[in-house]
């Protein structure tokens, strides 16, 4: 997933205070004031959830619920992937797409019952998402009803091998049974919750969602907790290096409405034999036709930060630029993602031009990362 940084005055998350009486460095992100960094930085921070444990604040995400008898039927519309095959307590990430077949967003999907289902949408895509979801439902008639809770759900993510360690003596629920991608409605020191075994770094680790109203007390109660384990709180920066580690898809980098699923990586989440879904003849004529390009990783040769932007050189010829970069914490060389021809592969050669110089480097399968503590 990903939250493209927005415009206009930032809104605070209900943990605002929180950051900054712990020191963060506030940005603008996803319409949002939210942490980039606190006082350890980045790659402490970096470190800490590979190593024990990092806390981030992540409730500048959009949550959407859709109840009813027809609530799958819409879900299923609205998003590539196939809603009907989750159970209840079972997530399952997704996409949402224009008729072209672009990608309009990349969520999460819960099916909290039957018929309930909560979608979890970027910071900088929640009015136009919502937009586009309210539209579609109006023009169907699915016996479902909608609702934008983004402003009453908070949304804490614990992430690192010790997250078990430090979240079971807080919560009502066993840990253990909630599989990857699973879920739970329990508590978390006493105020309910849905504890989910979800994350973005590569790490074991959940996600809980909160009124809003409990963040702030939950946020000072994991911190106290998990001080044992080594747990520290965690900004944007490092949540970046983590994620690109893993080559899980930034949206407004990666992926956006000029890319499908497909040239993306993204295939496994185009269900085309579902039945109807928004994007899906477009998707599947690129299929049979096949895609002219593909979102690949890479890492460069030679020391260098291949920055977003940067143009990248493939077979003498400019092809793109990098979508996503970082100098990797874990690995202390660069890695990136572009588009490639379809035909480039793994240990193909290629160059980012750095401050006008070509900077060697060669394609990489994803993840770069392979040591996490994630039990998939």
């Amino acid at each position: 997933m990903s939250d493209s940084e927005g415009s206009g005055e930032p809104r605070k998350t209900p943990l605002y205070d929180e950051h900054v009486r712990l020191g963060a460095r506030l940005v603008p992100f996803g319409g949002f004031a939210m942490p980039v960094q606190y006082p350890s930085g980045i790659r402490a921070e970096h470190e800490s959830v590979r190593s024990a444990a990092g806390l981030f604040d992540v409730s500048h995400m959009g949550e959407f619920r859709v109840e009813g008898p027809g609530a799958v039927d819409l879900v299923s519309l609205l998003t590539t992937n196939d809603p009907a095959r989750l159970a209840v307590g079972q997530a399952q990430y997704s996409t949402m797409c224009a008729g072209d077949g672009g990608v309009l967003d990349d969520l999460v999907v819960y099916r909290l019952a039957e018929e309930l289902f909560r979608l979890v949408v970027n910071a900088a895509n929640i009015a136009r998402d919502w937009t586009h979801v309210a539209g579609v439902a109006s023009e169907t008639d699915f016996d479902a009803e909608i609702e934008n809770q983004s402003d009453r759900v908070a949304l804490l993510a614990l992430q690192g091998p010790a997250a078990e360690a430090i979240l079971g003596p807080l919560a009502s629920v066993p840990l253990e049974p909630i599989g990857f991608y699973r879920f739970a409605e329990g508590r978390v020191d006493g105020v309910p919750a849905v504890i989910s075994r979800t994350g973005y770094t590569g790490e074991d680790g959940f996600e809980l969602y909160l009124d809003a109203g409990d963040a702030a007390g939950v946020w000072r109660r994991l911190l106290e907790a998990g001080e044992e384990h080594g747990l520290a709180p965690a900004g944007l920066g490092a949540r970046d290096t983590l994620r690109l580690e893993m080559g899980y898809a930034l949206y407004g980098n990666d992926i956006d409405e000029t890319t499908t699923p497909l040239e993306a990586g993204l295939g496994w989440l185009v269900k085309l034999d579902k039945g109807p879904f928004i994007g899906r003849e477009a998707l599947r004529e690129q299929k049979d036709g096949g895609p002219a390009r593909r979102l690949r990783g890479f890492r460069l040769a030679e020391r260098g930060f291949p920055r977003a932007g940067y143009a990248v050189v493939y077979e003498g010829s400019e092809v793109g630029e990098v979508r996503s970069g970082t100098v990797s914490p874990s690995l202390g060389y660069g890695i990136g993602t572009a588009y490639f021809p379809v035909e480039a592969g793994p240990g193909d050669e290629l160059a980012v031009v750095i401050r006008g110089e070509e900077v060697p480097g060669r394609i990489e399968e994803l993840p770069f990362y392979r040591d996490g503590s994630l039990k998939r």
